[in-house]
């Protein structure tokens, strides 16, 4: 059978819109499409392949898991599953652990794990969920509501209540919202959707010394800055802050579908038997995955090098900014950075990802104005100096092209 793009217009859910690129195959930081054609993979399958594809370490989990257990619904647990929840615990605030498939799921299990404990602790008026505009947690309808953006949730009927968005950064905005209802505040450690925004310590901590004066948990999402993505093994370890509950997905599993939530004790004794569940969490195929994921990245050598690979496009996108003057700013940390562009080309970071693609580089966006990248945790300097020469290749391109116009 030919597989083309056009079969995806034949027989998929018209919900992405996919572009002519049909990898094949990958190794490492590189990709192959059917073509034979190589790409440098800057955008890691947007922050989840964190050690780049088929690492060996993951292979091997996966094929040795295969020929043992794949599958045992939650009326049994398994080994894996003990394991990772063992490790997550041991090297982090938690001290209990849900399985998840996802981001999304994981969030979900978080926002209604929050609303459970404010009604068993204090009643039914304690249920408000503060987030934060341009945010993002997901596709499930509870999540987009919470995610603060009405593209993704609107035209969908009613939606989940009593949620409000803050201004992220702006703490007097939170002060103005939070009251003894409050249930819990959602924020992801460093926006990824919205922006590729940093929190200031200042509201990182103000936002946590709010939740304790009034009661409410404080969620962080690390669905996309979990597991190394910042150079620390979860972002929250950076802030001097501890979240109630976090959840993490993406790099956890390194490419396989896996999501989990931590939190406390206290905190987990409110999702009793029969509340809450999923089919697949826990599933001992990810879960032996995502053990050797954790383990191969939670190391000093690979948690260093996040730092050392940042600068690495940090320089090179300032060297290509000396040049052609397109960005405002390259803002991040570790290996999740957006390059932010400036009032010239204001609204083309599609432009830019779409002429990296056509040099053979693989990015991504974090909205109109920023181009976003994610790249592999372990991605070799070689791989980094020939991706930042193929996107300045694309950039020369579209500076020629609006100077054109």
């Amino acid at each position: 059978m030919q597989v083309s793009r056009n079969l995806f217009d034949e027989v998929m859910v018209p919900n992405y819109a996919p572009s002519a690129i049909i990898p094949v195959k990958g190794e490492g930081s590189r990709i192959w499409d059917q073509q034979g054609r190589e790409f440098v993979d800057f955008a890691g399958g947007i922050a989840v392949n964190c050690l780049g594809h088929c690492h060996p370490a993951l292979v091997n989990a996966l094929t040795e898991q295969a020929h043992k257990l794949w599958h045992l619904s939650n009326t049994m647990t398994n080994e894996p599953a003990l394991m990772l929840a063992k490790a997550l615990v041991d090297n982090t605030f938690a001290e209990k652990v849900y399985f998840a498939n996802s981001g999304a799921e994981s969030n979900e299990a978080a926002l209604k794990l929050v609303r459970r404990v404010a009604l068993n602790n204090y009643g039914p008026q304690k249920s408000q969920i503060i987030a934060f505009k341009q945010a993002f947690h997901g596709r499930t309808l509870f999540t987009v509501s919470v995610g603060g953006q009405a593209a993704y949730s609107d035209g969908f009927g009613p939606k989940p209540g009593d949620i409000d968005h803050a201004e992220y950064n702006n703490l007097d905005s939170v002060k103005a919202l939070i009251s003894d209802n409050t249930c819990a505040v959602v924020l992801e450690p460093l926006q990824g959707e919205g922006g590729i925004i940093s929190p200031t310590p200042e509201f990182i901590q103000g936002v946590r010394e709010l939740c304790d004066k009034h009661n409410a948990l404080l969620v962080f999402d690390e669905v996309q800055t979990g597991v190394g993505r910042t150079g620390e093994l979860y972002a929250y370890m950076g802030l001097g802050v501890v979240p109630d509950i976090l959840t993490t997905a993406k790099a956890l599993g390194g490419g396989f579908p896996i999501g989990a939530m931590l939190t406390t004790t206290q905190v987990a004794k409110h999702l009793v038997v029969g509340t809450h569940g999923s089919t697949y969490g826990g599933n001992p195929l990810a879960c032996a995955v995502g053990l050797a994921a954790f383990n191969t990245v939670n190391t000093k050598a690979v948690l260093d090098g996040v730092s050392e690979r940042e600068q690495w496009l940090r320089d090179g996108f300032n060297a290509i900014n000396d040049k052609y003057q397109v960005f405002s700013e390259v803002r991040g940390k570790g290996l999740l950075l957006g390059a932010v562009l400036n009032a010239d080309y204001a609204g083309k970071a599609r432009e830019f990802m779409l002429a990296a693609a056509d040099e053979g580089l693989l990015v991504l966006m974090a909205g109109a104005n920023v181009v976003r990248m994610a790249p592999s945790l372990v991605i070799p300097k070689e791989d980094v100096s020939q991706g930042l020469a193929r996107f300045e290749r694309a950039v020369a391109k579209v500076v020629a092209a609006a100077k054109a116009a």
